[in-house]
């Protein structure tokens, strides 16, 4: 009888004892969170209390296993695995620990930061941070729970002896891994680019979606998601239009006949631009920026806050301004010219010298002398080479 209510009592304490100690520490960390709502630490610590009651739980059983003389003829096996347990629910609720740390800072800062890039700077180093620490404590915990094994200690002691060698052939094998790691810390701590940032990379224009210790995510502007090494923006040149400030210049091209009225033009474009909700105010201007035999090259310069405004501003300025032509001022449009040149004064093809270019423009097929020009009689090519030839 006694073997069997002392397993029952450790066990049942073990449990009791458990969700007592849970429950005393998620009351405690719901008053806390009442009492300071400026940060979140304490209500993202209440997330925590399972691993917290699987610690407890596990230590004690741990601890009294050998009172319970359960499966006492495999008590190496079951050491063992209260043991992996142990370790397995710790590490969990350190990562809980770090995860509230982390958002708490984030949190925190972001609500005392007037500037945005500083908070897309501080949340893409939380970030990688919070990746790192996780990256560590699974590392630390998966090496403690293989040391558990004996078979594995004497490896362990075995691949220490050899380490030198071992580090140097690990160093060789993960040459791109560590690259990208230490990639990682210098983008987070660099500043070149943050989560949040606009960038073009590769000809594609999009927005850092996430950032880890070994890859980056940009989300383009038709939603693809673009996964990209963090090596390649520390060895390759990359556009990051967030650097410095949000705010963009943004340009229109057209392309229009010599005749257009670029007064009226500048006009419409003042009015397009002050009647657009996405103008940050700043600066605009349209001036004739190139020509050709053919046409001539407008660009309208505007501003806006960001890449998204000013992707929109342009759209519409371009849309009002070709509409407006369009109705108002189709001449302007550029052209294919099909009518002939007009003909130089006194160069028409044959003319008498002396004939003036509205008498030519009146008889264009006549030489002044009542005959048709550059023909003869005969209808042949009135030139002297062929005169002289009949």
């Amino acid at each position: 009888m006694e073997n069997v209510l002392r397993p029952l009592i450790v066990f049942g304490g073990a449990i009791a004892l458990a969700l007592v100690v849970g429950w005393v520490v998620d009351r405690a960390l719901r008053r806390l969170d009442a009492r300071h709502p400026e940060t979140p630490m304490w209500g993202l610590l209440r997330s925590g209390r399972w691993p917290l009651q699987a610690v407890v739980f596990v230590g004690l059983l741990n601890g009294f296993s050998e009172q319970t003389q359960l499966g006492r003829d495999h008590q190496k096996t079951v050491d063992l695995w209260l043991n992996l347990i142990l370790i397995g629910a710790t590490a969990w609720l350190v990562l809980r620990i770090v995860t509230a740390v982390v958002e708490t800072a984030y949190s925190r800062y972001a609500g005392i930061a007037h500037d945005a890039a500083r908070v897309r700077r501080v949340r893409t180093q939380l970030t990688l941070i919070r990746r790192m620490a996780t990256a560590v404590v699974t590392v630390i915990a998966g090496a403690a729970m293989l040391l558990q094994f004996p078979a594995l200690e004497k490896l362990g002691a075995s691949m220490l002896a050899s380490a030198g060698v071992l580090g140097i052939v690990v160093g060789i094998a993960a040459q791109s891994t560590l690259g990208n790691l230490f990639a990682g810390l210098q983008i987070a701590f660099g500043d070149m680019v943050r989560i949040g940032d606009t960038v073009i990379v590769d000809g594609e224009w999009g927005t850092v979606e996430e950032i880890t210790i070994s890859y980056l995510v940009v989300r383009t502007w038709d939603e693809r998601r673009i996964t990209m090494p963090v090596s390649y923006f520390t060895n390759k040149p990359f556009e990051n239009w967030s650097r410095g400030g949000a705010q963009m210049t943004g340009t229109v091209y057209l392309h229009l006949d010599h005749s257009a009225p670029i007064a009226e033009i500048r006009a419409k474009t003042e009015e397009l631009v002050r009647a657009s909700d996405v103008w940050d105010g700043r600066n605009w201007s349209l001036v004739v920026y190139d020509t050709t035999p053919t046409t001539i090259v407008v660009r309208a310069v505007m501003t806006a806050r960001n890449a998204d405004d000013i992707w929109t501003l342009r759209c519409e300025v371009r849309e009002g301004l070709v509409t407006w032509l369009h109705r108002e001022h189709p001449y302007a449009l550029p052209r294919v010219t099909t009518a002939p040149a007009a003909p130089e004064p006194g160069r028409d093809g044959g003319a008498a010298a002396g004939r003036t270019p509205e008498e030519a423009a009146e008889r264009p097929g006549t030489d002044g002398t009542g005959g048709t020009a550059g023909k003869d009689g005969t209808g042949r090519a009135n030139v002297p080479g062929a005169r002289r030839a009949t």
